[in-house]
């Protein structure tokens, strides 16, 4: 892995959202679509980049692929591990992410059953 594309991967405002939600849970991608209000295939642009630069791993399980943030780079790139635990969750919008993921819980989602959530 190069630093570079650590770097590049944590450029973009909705891979630092997604980011910040896996530092939370092990989340799949119909999780995140319904989250972050965004659409499938850019869900997987995002996470595909993620998981090049090995921020991310992912799991399959059935027919879902659930990820996670890799702790053996945020061990190898402890930055990474400060932006996640002390700069994420002071931005308003990793903020909103977390309430609406709440929600979504509360609310029963999951892959395999989904519930639209409402801001409210």
């Amino acid at each position: 892995m190069n630093i570079v594309e650590v770097v590049k991967a944590l450029g973009d405002a909705t891979r630092l959202r997604i980011l910040n939600l896996l530092n939370k849970e092990t989340l799949c991608v119909c999780d995140l679509e319904e989250v972050l209000k965004i659409s499938q295939s850019n869900a997987s642009r995002h996470l595909t980049k993620l998981r090049h630069a090995r921020l991310i791993t992912g799991e399959k399980q059935a027919q879902w692929v659930y990820y996670r943030v890799d702790e053996a780079s945020l061990e190898r790139y402890p930055f990474v591990r400060e932006l996640l635990d002390g700069e994420l969750p002071k931005e308003l919008a990793c903020q909103k992410d977390e309430v609406r993921l709440k929600k979504y819980r509360e609310q029963g989602g999951s892959c395999e059953q989904t519930v639209r959530i409402t801001d409210e």
